[in-house]
């Protein structure tokens, strides 16, 4: 079946899915500025405002940074405890294409065992 010159299968729609997973990591770091100008801009507090108002040049990029010195921060631990290893651990033995490539690994692993 084909819309506006292109054929919709199976494939293409998993072609989208690649391409709006993909794009939802560069949405993800819009969002993070979105969120830390949302957070400057939240102070009611009006010695707080008023310094922020004033001083919006120097406040705003010093908090980016911070945010990013906190993200770095979390990004680190999460590597040193092994979350995301695990997690791609866990992803790969609940798919069955590596699960099948790994079967044929330890068959041919057992081939050759058994010939030598």
């Amino acid at each position: 079946m084909k819309l506006f010159g292109i054929q919709l299968n199976r494939r293409t729609f998993i072609r989208w899915k690649i391409y709006v997973d993909r794009a939802r990591m560069y949405i993800g770091y819009i969002s993070f500025v979105m969120i830390a100008f949302m957070f400057l801009n939240d102070f009611k507090d009006e010695t707080i405002r008023t310094f922020l108002d004033e001083n919006k040049m120097i406040t705003y990029p010093v908090m980016m940074v911070v945010f990013m010195v906190f993200s770095l921060i979390l990004g680190r631990l999460d590597t040193k405890l092994g979350l995301r290893k695990e997690e791609m651990r866990n992803a790969a033995s609940e798919n069955p294409v590596t699960m099948e490539i790994l079967q044929n690994i330890k068959e041919i692993k057992a081939k050759l065992n058994d010939e030598s």
